[in-house]
Order: structure tokens, then sequence, then C-alpha cells
């Protein structure tokens, strides 16, 4: 039986994953780490209500667990670009060194597709610096994950996000080379990050979008 920690559990993936993972029979317990309380009850799930810039005094066992990061923002929901970097790169460094130094079974991330340091895009930037600084840590397992855009139920309105879901549904454009580009549903996504932890794989390991959608199409 494994256990699990989840970090960004009320975003789009994380919700999609908490749920997976609750529904996982391999799974005993499932902690999340919410600044505010999800209101869902089950008798796996344990709720660790936290200030983020507090994360390293927050008490929860990471010790053998599969530890799950779906934090991330937008630059113009978080207002500035320090801000973003608050979220997008040190929260999630932060749980890194966490999770190596009790150490976890393994880390799951999601950066973004053309995540790269030397990116003139302050987004793919970040992206890319959070992986190099993960990969530095040297823990058991790290898998990275690169979706292409994210489709579901948000709760807030994104014109781009919209429109692509309604082309991707009539125009056959994501064929061979551009199949990676091709929107991806966030269920599908929160899929294979449960299907990628159960491959016991150590090392790391990097998943593109179409990847992402192979494993996740098809798991159970």
């Amino acid at each position: 039986m494994k256990k699990a920690v989840v970090a960004g559990a009320s975003g789009l993936v994380g919700k999609e994953l908490v749920q997976q993972l609750l529904d996982d029979q391999s799974y005993s317990e499932v902690t999340i780490i919410v600044r505010r309380s999800t209101g869902i009850k089950h008798p796996k799930l344990q709720e660790t209500i936290i200030d983020f810039d507090q994360l390293e005094q927050t008490d929860v066992n990471m010790n053998e667990a599969v530890v799950y990061c779906t934090l991330g923002t937008t630059i113009k929901k978080a207002g500035s670009q320090e801000v973003f970097r608050k979220v997008d790169y040190h929260y999630p460094l932060t749980l890194g060194r966490m999770a190596k130094e009790q150490g976890a079974r393994e880390f799951l991330i999601i950066t973004s597709m053309g995540a790269n340091s030397k990116s003139r895009t302050f987004y793919t930037k970040v992206k890319g610096e959070i992986e190099e600084s993960l990969v530095a840590l040297g823990l058991s397992a790290l898998k990275i994950f690169h979706p292409s855009l994210l489709l579901g139920n948000r709760q807030e309105f994104r014109f781009g996000e919209r429109l692509a879901a309604s082309v991707s549904k009539f125009l056959p454009i994501f064929m061979g080379p551009l199949r990676r580009y091709k929107p991806i549903h966030a269920k599908t996504v929160a899929k294979a990050m449960v299907r990628a932890a159960s491959n016991g794989l150590s090392g790391i390991h990097i998943y593109e979008s179409d990847q992402i959608a192979q494993i996740g199409e098809h798991s159970n």
C-alpha cells in the first residue's frame, strides 16, 4: 500500500489527481497540502491547510510517499513575475527538498511544454529553471510532465483554452509531428501521473504531451 502527498490539489489537474488517488486501491493514504479546505470528505484523505510561504514548517510526512506537485499559476492571475516565480519555482523547489530530505519514494511534477531555462519567454524560462533545480536535488525518482494546453472545467474563464478546445474537435490538424501539441484534458494528465508513479522506474523521466495522452487514455 502506498501513500501520496499532493500539493496543488485545488487546481485543474490537482482536483482530478486527488480523485484518481482516492479511487486507487493501491493507495491507503492521500495527504493534500492546500491554502483552504477543499471540502472533500473521504476515509483515506488527510487535508493539511497551510500558508505556502511556511511550507517548510509543515509536519506532513513524506517518508516513502509518492509526492505529486501540480502547483502553478499564470502571470495574469499572479499579478507579477515575482509572485509567479514564487508559486511556480520556489514552492515546488521547497517541496522537492522536503521530499528528498524525508526519503520520498518519488516526485512527480507538471511543468510545461517548451520548458527551458534559457528561454526568452519568462513563463517557459521559469519552468525550465525549476526542472533543473529539481534534477540537481538528486531525488530517487523524478518524473516531469510537459502537457500541451490543458482542458477541463476551470473556475476562471480562459479564452485561449476555450478556442483551442473548439478547434481541436473539428480540425484534424493535430496529426503526425503535431500530435504533441493537441490540447489534453486534465483528467488524462492526472491518470498518466498516477500510472507513471506505478511503473517502478527510478531516475529522471520526462513525459511529453503525446506520451501523457497515450499513458492516460489507455490506463484503467
